[in-house]
């Protein structure tokens, strides 16, 4: 699960910096760069698989584990992670000039998303710690 937390944490950062610049380009009213749009999405997407596979990963290992779940502040946190990245990807893709509430859900949205994986990385490397021997 570390190697698909850190692909996803690499994702999220640069869905950051793809983000960031097409707010930018906008704001300037300067032309965006060609594929700059495609390749956020394409990252975004990359991010919800791997936010996917993640919780499989989790509730799997911990009922194989534990054989119930709610052993650690780690379940809604994660399961808190996996809610705000369903709301930015479904955000994504009703940002419209007809919908300018999207873009500020979306944006917003990801904003609290950097403090829920903090979180989520703190519970989790204490649920890490009792499965090392």
């Amino acid at each position: 699960a570390a190697w698909s937390m850190g692909f996803s944490l690499f994702a999220y950062l640069m869905l950051a910096v793809t983000g960031s610049w097409m707010f930018y380009t906008r704001n300037v009213k300067k032309p965006r760069p060609p594929g700059l749009r495609t390749a956020h999405y394409v990252i975004g997407g990359t991010m919800v698989g791997l936010i996917l596979l993640l919780l499989a990963i989790g509730l799997i290992g911990t009922l194989g584990y534990y054989g119930s779940l709610g052993h650690s502040a780690h379940l809604p946190a994660g399961l808190t992670v996996v809610s705000l990245v369903f709301v930015s990807a479904w955000s994504a893709t009703q940002i419209h000039p007809s919908r300018p509430w999207a873009r500020s859900v979306h944006i917003t949205t990801n904003i609290v998303l950097f403090f829920a994986f903090a979180v989520v990385s703190l519970t989790g490397w204490t649920v890490v710690q009792k499965y090392l021997p």
